[in-house]
């Protein structure tokens, strides 16, 4: 089955333009045209997609990301290198996490003491 930019626009999210522009940039490297030069993208398209959005969302670089996929149209030989790049995106994610934990447990404890004061400040103005 295939889709056009509009139907892959609304199952991803993404604006017919960052399609487009992903495709320019070598990120969607398998786009076929139809016979009149319209994108017709595949479930592999849309795969491809859901892996640049996941990698993109850990703060990855499209450029990191393009290397990636070159590497992952390159074939097996690749294996190696594409499990190092993952494994060290899987580093930088947990360092963010405990960094993010860090912060909301400090978060918490403002609004804990917050809240005290808060009810103390209530309880004196009657």
């Amino acid at each position: 089955m295939t889709y056009s930019i509009s139907e892959v626009a609304e199952k991803t999210n993404l604006s017919a333009y960052v399609l487009r522009y992903y495709e320019k940039e070598g990120l969607l490297p398998r786009v076929k045209r139809s016979d009149g030069g319209v994108r017709r993208y595949t479930d592999a398209d849309l795969d491809m997609l859901g892996l640049i959005c996941c990698l993109k969302g850990t703060g990855m670089p499209l450029k990191d990301i393009r290397t990636f996929i070159q590497l992952q149209e390159q074939g097996p030989s690749t294996l190696r290198q594409r499990c190092a790049i993952l494994e060290e995106r899987r580093r930088s994610i947990v360092l963010s996490m405990e960094e993010m934990q860090k912060n909301c447990d400090k978060v918490e404890h403002k609004l804990k003491v917050y809240s005290a004061l808060l009810r103390e400040y209530e309880g004196n103005a009657v």
